[in-house]
């Protein structure tokens, strides 16, 4: 592997409500760590609670980049999350520390990993305006078929509801005739220019599912209807927003907007949660490299930080 033994990063990732924030804290303690945070949703002001968001408190010191960095109405998305963590690492790298990329975000992670090309292809914004229309009037199953019948493997991996990615997707098959999944698939295949460990945290379904459940009801009780009510009287955020497609947030909107009941919209959170979590699992087991952190045999914190420091010795990493 082509990679730089002074470029170092590692990487700590799992499915949602795994338990990734306590154990980066720790590993970051121990070897000199700064954090950036590979979250699509805590990098905005303001969506604290239904983003699980670390607070200054809980960082206990830790250095921690991309988070409250954009304004609510802000469009974020992968090609910036990785113009930004790239300047994050280099100011880690100054101040002699190690990043620690950690979040759920799988393709920002391998955006920066894999050095991935986001180059545009073409200033011609009248076919997203077509598919923006499309989806307005037929809904995001509509759109979401009309991926599945040109790119079935984009279309497993965008749910219908992240309605900006599907466009994207259909989009770069208008502009260059190729699957976006086609492309994702050659870029990741690049060789990695960091010396780097890519762990993931897991653990089995069923205690995964009961932690999810748990976080959802705890994200209630903390305010999660008000803030999102806040969200939308004092920042204007609206459903087309980017901000609004992170979980939590536009299910808690359609029941503001009276589309359905609090408990419909709960029900559907908690579900669409679980599936979310499967879909990390599955995006993992595809990337290579990846060194698993089994919570069901590493059952304490300790071991797990001990496992991970090992791995990091025999890279050379620490």
């Amino acid at each position: 592997m082509n990679m730089d033994n002074n470029k170092k990063l590692i990487i700590l990732t799992g499915p949602t409500a795994v338990g990734k924030t306590a154990l980066s804290l720790r590993l970051a303690k121990e070897i000199g760590g700064e954090i950036i945070s590979a979250d699509s949703i805590a990098v905005y002001k303001h969506f604290d609670i239904g983003s699980a968001k670390i607070t200054k408190q809980e960082m206990q010191g830790i250095p921690h980049h991309l988070i409250d960095v954009m304004e609510p109405k802000d469009a974020f998305h992968v090609a910036q999350f990785k113009e930004y963590a790239e300047k994050a690492i280099k100011q880690i790298y100054q101040n002699n520390h190690i990043p620690i990329i950690t979040g759920g975000t799988g393709f920002y992670i391998q955006a920066v990993l894999n050095d991935i090309d986001f180059t545009e292809h073409g200033e011609d914004d009248s076919y997203r305006k077509q598919l923006e229309k499309i989806v307005l009037e037929k809904g995001n199953p509509y759109l979401h078929n009309m991926l599945n019948s040109i790119d079935p493997e984009a279309a497993k991996l965008i749910h219908e509801n992240n309605v900006k990615r599907v466009i994207r997707a259909l989009e770069f098959y208008h502009q260059t005739g190729t699957c976006i999944s086609s492309h994702n698939e050659k870029e990741s295949k690049k060789t990695s220019v960091y010396n780097s460990a890519y762990f993931v945290l897991n653990c089995n379904r069923e205690l995964l599912y009961k932690r999810i459940e748990l976080r959802i009801d705890e994200m209630l009780e903390r305010g999660l209807v008000d803030e999102v009510k806040s969200l939308v009287r004092d920042y204007h955020v609206a459903r087309e927003d980017v901000s609004m497609q992170g979980l939590g947030y536009k299910e808690i909107l359609e029941y503001l907007e009276g589309m359905c009941t609090y408990e419909e919209a709960i029900y559907k959170l908690k579900r669409d949660t679980r599936h979310f979590a499967k879909r990390q699992i599955t995006w993992f087991r595809r990337e290579p490299d990846v060194i698993w952190v089994d919570k069901d045999k590493l059952t304490t914190e300790d071991e797990q930080l001990s496992f991970m420091l090992k791995v990091l010795k025999e890279k050379h990493i620490v």
